[in-house]
Order: C-alpha cells, then structure tokens, then sequence
C-alpha cells in the first residue's frame, strides 16, 4: 500500500458504523461495508479506462509471457476477489484477462491516520476503522496479528471456492505445479488460471513477537517486509520518525524468515534498515512496489546503490505503476522507470510491483498490462527482456526462495 492519504474521511463514519454494528447487528456491519467500498472507490482509482489499446505485437509476446505482480492490496477492502467488479483496479477475473501467473497479495495491518512519504508516527491507525466498519472478528480490533490471519483465511477461502481460477502458493512445489497448468492452455470455458501469494506489509503485523513469523508462515504468508509507512520494533520506516536500520529483533526476524523460505522485502524501509538486511541477507531481497530516484526523487524511492544492492542478493525490484514513483501519470512512465532500473541493477533483477488497490491512482488496472509490454518494445527490449522484467525475475526469486 503506498498510500491512504485520504482514508481519514472514513474516519468517524467508520467509527460510527462500527460502534453500532455491536448493537445494530447486520444492518449497521452492511452500512459500514458500503462506506469502506466507498473509500476504495475514492482512493483507488484507475485514470484511465479499460478496454486498453496496444500493438498486434505486443498483444502476441504478452500472450506468451508468464507475467507477475509483486504488491496488491485488494484484501484490506474485503470485495469477493472472484468476481470481476467495477471498481478497483485488481480482481481474479481482470488477473485472467490479463494474463497474470501470479500476483502477490499483501496484508496491511496498520496505516497512520494524515498518512505521507516523509514523515510518520504509530499512534493512530486508519485500519482499525476499517476493521470495526467490515465487521471483521474481534479480535482484530486489537491485535494486528489477528488482521493479518484474517486477511489470509479469507484469500484461502476464495481460493478453496475459485473451482481452480485461484491457487495460493505456499511453496516451489506449489508453484511448479501451477506453471505446469497454465502451460496446457485454456478454452474459452476454462481460462488459464492464476495464483496469488500472501505478503505481509510491515513487522508491526507480528504484534511485537519475533515467534510470530511462525504463525504468518502457518497462515501462508510468504513475504513480508520490516516496515511499512512507520517505525517498529523490528525496523525502521522511509517514512517513519528516527528512520533508524534493524533492531536486534528485526535481525533475528530476518534469520527466521530466510529459514522458513519467506522472502524479505525492504519497500518502504528506510536506508539504514535497507543496508543492514542486505549486509546480512543471504537469500535474495525484493523491494516489491518501488520507485527509484534515479526518475522521481523522493524518501519513497530506492537509490542507485541500493538497486545495485539488492541485485548483489540475486533479488528483484518491483516497479511502483503510481506517480510518486515513476515521476508520471501514464505507462511511459512505468516503463521509463522500469528502463532506468534496469540499467542500473540489470535486466536480470527488475519486475513488477504495481500496488494495484493500495490507494494510489494508477493508469491501468490489471486488464492493461499489455500496455507495459508494448511500452517496453518502445523503448526497444528485446523479447527476452521484457519477458524478464514482466514475471521471469520474479519467478526465479520465488522458486529459489520458497520452501520446498
């Protein structure tokens, strides 16, 4: 999630709903539902429309192409993620249409209220109203470790009742396996299918225990990254107040994760907790959704070192589809982004990291990303190239990391 500047106008509507929904029962949990459909509708917004021209060319290579998304919010709103909706900008439906092998979905346990790139503390919590105005369980209007689970048994749940459309994938075994099935083609009755992995977006989600990335694992959470857009006990933030590197407990964090074959992504780190995880890595690192400063200088985006840096893992770099980090409003900008990454880091380290439903205004959903193919042969990549950056990087790091 980039950003949820404008949550905040759910604010006391949501607290209301909430508060009376202990009372009021169904009618009030409805009522609260409709104003977190309607921030999402707000906040989430895809500037241009679909249907999404592109070339006969482009249209052809991305046909072939096993494409990956590293970061989508879509389980903070709670939409049936089978059905194709209109609004939002990520769906199973859409993910099919277009031609999406995998597409990571994140779990966003805690948003400061005023949220920006610069600077934020933890001492209020827009997600908290969400909870209270979905209905979620209880116990998650407490515990940020109970919204993480939460999010995760229903993206299963969708999964178990998706007749095949949806696998989640826990492991390298579970990922070849759904390579092999995209790879005997589909009918027009059963398209190919697709697959979502679970990601964590920010430590906080671990409730202030190291022993809890267990748990996450159990859950099927496969990524996760120190912070998000404060600092915790575990690291610090880009955006956060000290913005300091990891504490003995984020490197002890980082050690568990690498044993249980969870990725470590440092999108939304800051410089000093970037650093530290890739002194100590020794598994490949993901900035999953990302800008870099090289096109839109900003506390958000990586440097060149760092781009550099997570290549030296053997890692990958998700390119952010929003304006804050590509410097523009329009795929061109995506794929000049996407070019300057690569000509830092390499052609072997760059994919995609859309942020897809994560607040932010972007100018395709996920029905458009042919776009990005035919920007990229623009900008002159050769098939093999743009087969890389569009899901082949990705899927090297997932089969590498994952656990067996």
């Amino acid at each position: 999630m980039a950003r949820v500047d404008r949550a905040v106008r759910l604010g006391v509507a949501a607290a209301t709903v909430g508060a009376a929904g202990a009372a009021a029962g169904i009618g009030a949990r409805v009522g609260g539902r409709y104003l977190v459909g309607r921030t999402e509708r707000r906040l989430c917004v895809t500037t241009v429309a679909p249907p999404y021209p592109a070339s006969d060319r482009a249209r052809a290579l991305h046909a072939k192409l096993s494409v990956v998304d590293l970061h989508a919010d879509p389980l903070l709103w709670g939409r049936d993620l089978l059905r194709r909706s209109r609004h939002g900008q990520v769906d199973v439906p859409r993910l099919i249409e277009g031609n999406v092998t995998l597409q990571v979905f994140a779990a966003a346990t805690k948003s400061p209220r005023h949220l920006n790139i610069e600077r934020n503390d933890d001492r209020s919590d827009d997600i908290t109203l969400i909870a209270l105005a979905s209905g979620w369980p209880p116990a998650t209007w407490r515990s940020l470790l109970a919204r993480a689970r939460h999010m995760a048994d229903r993206a299963h749940a969708m999964a178990d009742s998706s007749g095949g459309d949806l696998t989640i994938i826990r492991s390298s075994a579970d990922l070849r396996s759904h390579l092999a099935r995209r790879s005997m083609g589909g009918t027009v009755d059963r398209p190919v299918p697709t697959a979502g992995l679970l990601a964590i977006e920010g430590a906080h989600a671990l409730d202030d225990d190291v022993a809890n990335v267990d748990v996450l694992f159990d859950a099927g959470f496969r990524m996760l990254s120190p912070s998000h857009f404060f600092d915790n006990a575990f690291g610090g933030s880009a955006h956060g107040i000290v913005k300091g590197g990891l504490t003995a407990a984020g490197r002890e964090m980082v050690q568990r994760l690498e044993a249980r074959g969870m990725i470590v992504d440092v999108a939304h780190a800051s410089a000093a907790t970037i650093d530290d995880v890739l002194a100590m890595a020794t598994r490949p690192v993901t900035a999953s959704h990302t800008g870099v400063r090289g096109t839109a200088d900003n506390a958000r985006n990586l440097s060149d070192a760092h781009l550099r840096g997570i290549a030296a893992t053997g890692g990958v770099v998700g390119i952010g589809f929003w304006d804050t980090a590509t410097g523009g409003d329009d795929v061109a900008a995506i794929a000049r982004s996407i070019a300057y990454a690569v000509s830092v880091a390499g052609i072997e380290h760059v994919g995609l990291g859309s942020d897809f439903d994560g607040g932010v205004s972007v100018p395709i959903d996920a029905t458009g990303l042919v776009q990005i193919t035919d920007a990229l042969l623009d900008l002159g990549f050769d098939d093999d190239a743009i087969a890389r950056v569009m899901g082949g990087n990705a899927l090297r790091v997932l089969a590498d990391v994952l656990p067996g």
